[in-house]
């Protein structure tokens, strides 16, 4: 008589938060489908569902509650993972049916949990041949992470006591990965860390063999290496670099983003311009020179884009410290701006800090900054129009009652999720995601381009 081959355990996943958590919960689900389980798309079909939170504010704290509180009822049987298992007393309390909490990125016991809630049941039967790594961003975009926690103590946030201290990946099992997701269909790599600058300082900065070449555990080191990658097709992938500390070696990438190696992107985490408000944030406060390495960064290539993140209402922000951020952002205007009101996060410095800001002066301050940001990506959007873009095509739609097509995608000044998009006419029904476009710009908002592809 045949042997029936049982069927796979189905495991469902939530991912919330950041973009390293998105890579954690993509090494979780590769290592569970490795040992024979199989992805669940729904509540339903799931034997176990894992719920990787986000812990870093405290609105996301509520946004994962709610989400354990919905895999429950959906579900009931659920694993949770990431920054927010730091705190598993408060999710017991709220949960107790919750089967297992983990912390963040300690994939073996979130692993070890599923296997006890949902042992792997096809045995010796299972297929034998090599599965590719499971992505849950599209093919032609991946995320690249390059290290763990971080070395900083801001006095706002508490990564380093939810991920540790800084830990660097060894620079040529960074670039093996970086290789093998361009030979998968990779377009655009985006590294992400908590401190990117910093990539290698806890290593002090470790050489390893790659190609034949001594290479240190340096961001500058990594970034000319990852200029080298060529896609099947013999294009150069773009590489953008997110969470970039403004230390005096990120000058040394700015000519090989001149060069074309490197995408001329920086996402930079200023938070503050105001000299007292980043030292009580426990930040670098020499905000003047940093304006002056962005007017040398737009000599040496024009078309670098800078974006950044900025809190307003810190405790102790004087209407004096929020103008003097305002003067600052006309100076210095930054392409890409996102801003936050400032929260207490549990354990941060700041909830001691004196002059709390009211919740009804945080949101006036946060209209005005986006109001002023908005005006300066107008600008600079609108100085766009007639020109020539290079653009990575991320959807294609289907044809309108005309039969025009429409499309959007992305210019090298935007990244996935957090800036905005280029929309398209009249494209061929052959254009398909992952594609590299030139289109003429034919008009602008204040956030995103239109325009048509021109050969």
């Amino acid at each position: 008589m045949a042997t029936r081959i049982p069927e796979q355990r189905r495991v469902g996943m939530v991912s919330l938060g950041c973009p390293k958590a998105l890579v954690d919960s993509e090494r979780i689900l590769t290592k569970l489908r490795a040992d024979g389980y199989a992805m669940s798309p729904d509540y339903a079909g799931a034997d176990v569902v894992l719920v990787n939170t986000c812990g870093f504010l405290d609105s996301a704290k509520e946004e994962s509650l709610s989400a354990i509180g919905e895999a429950i009822k959906e579900n009931g049987r659920v694993i949770v993972t990431g920054c927010m298992g730091e705190e598993a007393e408060t999710i017991r309390t709220r949960f107790p049916q919750v089967l297992a909490i983990t912390g963040a990125h300690q994939y073996e016991d979130v692993v070890e949990a599923v296997h006890e809630a949902a042992p792997p049941s096809q045995g010796p039967f299972i297929d034998l041949v090599p599965q590719p790594d499971i992505k849950l961003t599209p093919r032609h975009y991946s995320y690249l992470k390059i290290s763990e926690g971080c070395n900083h103590s801001c006095a706002f946030c508490i990564i380093p006591q939810l991920r540790g201290k800084l830990a660097s990946r060894r620079i040529d099992a960074v670039l093996r990965e970086a290789e093998k997701l361009v030979a998968a269909g990779t377009k655009e790599l985006l590294v992400i860390s908590q401190d990117t600058s910093a990539y290698g300082v806890d290593t002090r900065h470790e050489t390893r063999l790659w190609k034949g070449r001594e290479t240190r555990a340096h961001m500058t080191d990594l970034a000319r290496e990852l200029g080298q990658l060529k896609t099947p097709e013999g294009e150069t992938p773009w590489v953008r670099l997110h969470y970039v500390y403004p230390y005096p070696h990120v000058d040394q990438v700015i000519p090989l983003m001149a060069e074309g190696l490197i995408t001329p992107y920086l996402d930079i985490p200023f938070q503050h311009a105001a000299p007292s408000v980043l030292k009580a944030m426990k930040r670098p406060a020499n905000e003047a020179k940093v304006l002056s390495r962005l007017k040398k960064w737009r000599e040496i290539c024009p078309d670098i884009t800078i974006r950044s993140s900025f809190v307003v209402g810190f405790p102790g922000e004087t209407e004096a410290d929020f103008q003097y951020l305002l003067d600052w952002l006309d100076e210095a205007q930054l392409d890409r701006v996102g801003a936050f009101r400032f929260e207490p996060v549990e354990g941060a410095e700041a909830n001691d800090l004196p002059g709390a800001v009211p919740e009804e002066i945080k949101e006036e301050r946060y209209a005005r900054l986006m109001e002023k940001t908005e005006a300066i990506s107008a600008a600079k959007l609108a100085a766009k129009i007639g020109s020539i873009q290079t653009v990575i095509i991320d959807d294609v739609g289907e044809p309108d009652e005309d039969g025009d097509i429409g499309a959007t995608g992305r210019s090298r000044a935007d990244a996935p999720e957090i800036d905005g998009a280029v929309y398209l006419r009249n494209v061929p029904e052959s254009l398909s995601p992952g594609a590299f476009v030139n289109v003429l710009v034919e008009d602008a908002d204040a956030h995103d381009l239109y325009g048509v592809i021109v050969e």
